[in-house]
């Protein structure tokens, strides 16, 4: 195995997955480490552990990812990687910080580099600072996230309150001296960690060439851009999607802008529907089952799209102390039903056979679809995009299930009309 990463998310996960499998690399996902022989997996060229620790508690996370990287010591792996969000999602308790000094600790490294540039999404690194698109973080609708709230900038400011290890950063100039001059400037710099700026792809291949002797990485799915073979072709279309039956569904959980222009898109020739929030608040089952009989009511061939937030005045952030009383699906009580919801209408859909192939939007409900299916893996198949890709998976009760989990900003308008389009 060339590679072994740990994902905080599973929609970061598949990111990356999809990422190295552009580089010509046969990847897999591994969503429940615990089921699966580490030597399961350990001709495949990368593995991608997901797990659902980026807003977890600092202890659950820490526990949850040592294990992940004991698992990936234990498969074989050659090198390894942290892959945590584009826009560095965290608090000043963590968990980037804490989860990096630990896997230090395991792997016995004195220095990692923080990179979670990703330009063909629109994050970039320039002086230390982090951009989405054209605006600094602090002034992205990151600033308003309800679980962590991006409100500064400079990626040095991020992560020391979470660590003692010192933090240095690297500037383009030095990414644009060229691979032998930047392994110089890396490798003669501070023990801690490396803020290293990339504001495109080109920077990131430098990075990674110049960084190919390090033990471990941090960053974005851009982090794929140094692994492999920049030219090489794709592999072939997995086997196991061969196997998927059924039909068509669409469930969104995120409140991302990008995610809303998409259900917008989608409504002009789909149908759609909005789960009732005081519904799945009061009787959740009740929801579910209409759901489902709305979609199983629709033409075999429709794509529908079930959804959480269509617009803006849906969302209403969580206050300084916590969520508010507002049934926002912005809030974490709210999300949770939501999550609950859709994973539960996505499961039962599968299981009875009605459907068969599922695009997910947004992180968390990525995860709760994953953990609903009882899916121990996905194989990662065609690219949609970056950052969006096709995985395959089996069901805890055998049955075979085609999936897209994309990250809510991700992914282009038409998404949920064309995606399928890839399987064809």
């Amino acid at each position: 195995m060339l590679i072994g990463a740990v994902a905080d998310d599973f929609t970061g996960a598949t990111d990356l997955a999809s990422g190295f499998r552009r580089r010509g690399l046969e990847t897999v996902v591994v969503v429940d480490p615990a089921a699966v022989e580490p030597t399961t997996y350990a001709g495949v060229d990368a593995v991608v552990v997901a797990l659902k620790t980026r807003t977890a508690p600092v202890d659950e996370a820490l526990e949850q990812s040592a294990a992940a990287l004991s698992w990936l010591v234990e498969a074989g792996a050659g090198r390894f990687a942290l892959k945590y969000c584009s826009t560095f999602d965290s608090t000043d308790e963590g968990n980037i910080g804490p989860v990096l000094d630990a896997f230090r600790d395991r792997l016995g490294v004195d220095r990692a580099i923080v990179v979670p540039a990703f330009p063909a999404n629109g994050r970039t690194v320039r002086d230390g600072r982090l951009f989405v698109g054209d605006d600094l973080l602090e002034d992205s609708s990151m600033r308003h996230h309800p679980l962590t709230p991006m409100t500064r900038s400079r990626l040095r400011d991020l992560l020391a309150p979470q660590t003692p290890t010192p933090v240095t950063e690297v500037p383009l100039d030095d990414v644009r001296a060229g691979v032998d001059a930047l392994r110089s400037t890396l490798d003669d710099a501070p023990s801690g960690y490396l803020v290293v700026d990339a504001v495109d792809d080109s920077d990131l291949e430098t990075i990674g060439r110049a960084t190919a002797h390090h033990r471990l990485l941090s960053g974005g799915a851009g982090l794929a851009l140094g692994v492999g073979a920049a030219d090489a072709p794709p592999p072939a279309l997995p086997a196991e999607f061969s196997h998927v039956s059924g039909r068509r569904l669409v469930v969104c959980g995120s409140a991302s802008t990008a995610t809303r222009g998409q259900i917008a898109h989608a409504a002009a020739t789909h149908p759609t529907r909005k789960v009732d929030l005081a519904a799945a608040t009061t009787d959740p089952a009740a929801e579910i089952a209409a759901l489902a009989d709305w979609v199983r009511g629709l033409d075999a061939d429709s794509v529908p799209v079930v959804y959480s937030v269509g617009d803006p005045s849906d969302v209403v952030a969580a206050g300084p102390r916590g969520p508010s009383t507002s049934t926002s699906t912005s809030t974490p009580s709210a999300a949770s039903v939501v999550e609950s919801v859709l994973s539960t209408l996505v499961h039962d859909l599968v299981a009875d056979g009605t459907v068969g192939l599922v695009v997910v939007a947004g992180g968390e409900t990525s995860g709760a679809v994953v953990t609903a299916l009882g899916a121990p893996a996905l194989i990662v198949g065609p690219p949609l995009g970056p950052g969006v890709c096709w995985s395959a998976a089996t069901t805890s009760d055998g049955r075979p299930v085609a999936l897209v989990l994309k990250s809510g900003n991700f992914g282009a308008a038409d998404l949920f009309s064309t995606a399928w389009e890839a399987l064809s």
